[in-house]
């Protein structure tokens, strides 16, 4: 996909998919190991969530790479496999969607706060984007997506890495308060101005917090954005169990009623992050007309 299909197909409103891992998790995926490496063992549990994702209307999946970069795989022993693994990972998707929907190669943060350690700064950062970015256009995605980043900083330099190495578009989605403040400093609509400049292709927020919460960070996202303005929110608020699993009680269809206010306020991408499921996604497209 070139930058200007991207600009062509946001002309109307994107859908995107729903959560990967807590949908996995309930499928059976342990916690504390390496989901990459999981999910290359058990490849039909995300065929299956991403073929319903599809059924459901999505038009953009995301490849399950979120963690496949050196930085990650190297604390889990498995950093010699980062090109395999990307290559293996993008095309279950691939498989996944059979070319009815597209693959955004997906890449998040390193989860440091910059300047805490050697390889928490811009450089690195930069040169581990690079790598992964690299197996991923080698993969064959048609886009690309910075989710869950805490920085803005982190998040320009994969902006700037995924221009060195591609023309492919990126987009870009922060992790923030209800309030619209960045946790390591900033806030959305800073990283509006900020990742636009440096080229981003779409900007906006994922997981943080319910739909119901993020109307008016939308709103202000949306006045300054030269740009489209991605949401993909979790299910509501979780509530932590005893055993500390996350419940979700944002109803599919109230999901979906709130994605539509949101809209309204100006996001032009849209999906769901934690506690999402296909069936999240089915209520959010009924909202949309074309």
């Amino acid at each position: 996909m070139t930058k200007e299909e991207f600009l062509q197909l946001s002309e109307r409103v994107i859908i995107l998919d729903g959560a990967t891992g807590s949908n996995l998790l309930a499928a059976g995926m342990p916690r504390g190991i390496c989901s990459e490496q999981w999910i290359l063992e058990h490849e039909d549990a995300v065929i299956n969530l991403q073929r319903a994702y599809v059924e459901a209307g999505s038009q953009i999946v995301y490849a399950p790479t979120f963690g496949a970069n050196r930085m990650n795989l190297q604390s889990h022993g498995l950093a010699d496999q980062i090109r395999d693994m990307n290559l293996r990972l993008v095309d279950i998707s691939k498989r996944a969607v059979e070319g009815r929907a597209y693959v955004a190669g997906d890449i998040t943060t390193g989860g440091k706060i910059f300047g805490s350690s050697e390889d928490a700064c811009y450089e690195a950062a930069f040169e581990r984007y690079k790598e992964q970015i690299s197996c991923l256009v080698e993969a064959g995605v048609d886009l690309l997506v910075a989710e869950t980043m805490i920085s803005i900083e982190e998040t320009v330099a994969a902006v700037e890495a995924a221009k060195e190495v591609c023309d492919l578009p990126i987009m870009c989605s922060m992790t923030v308060e209800a309030d619209g403040t960045i946790f390591t400093g900033g806030n959305a609509m800073d990283a509006v101005t900020a990742l636009q400049e440096a080229g981003a292709s779409a900007v906006g927020i994922n997981c943080s917090v319910g739909p119901d919460q993020l109307e008016a960070v939308v709103a202000g996202m949306r006045q300054i954005a030269a740009v489209p303005v991605l949401v993909k929110p979790n299910a509501g608020m979780p509530k932590i169990t005893e055993k500390g699993e996350a419940l979700y009680s944002m109803t599919a269809e109230d999901f979906g009623m709130h994605m539509k206010k949101l809209m309204d306020a100006g996001a032009a991408i849209v999906g769901g992050c934690c506690g999402t499921t296909p069936e999240y996604i089915k209520a959010l497209s009924r909202y949309i007309t074309w």
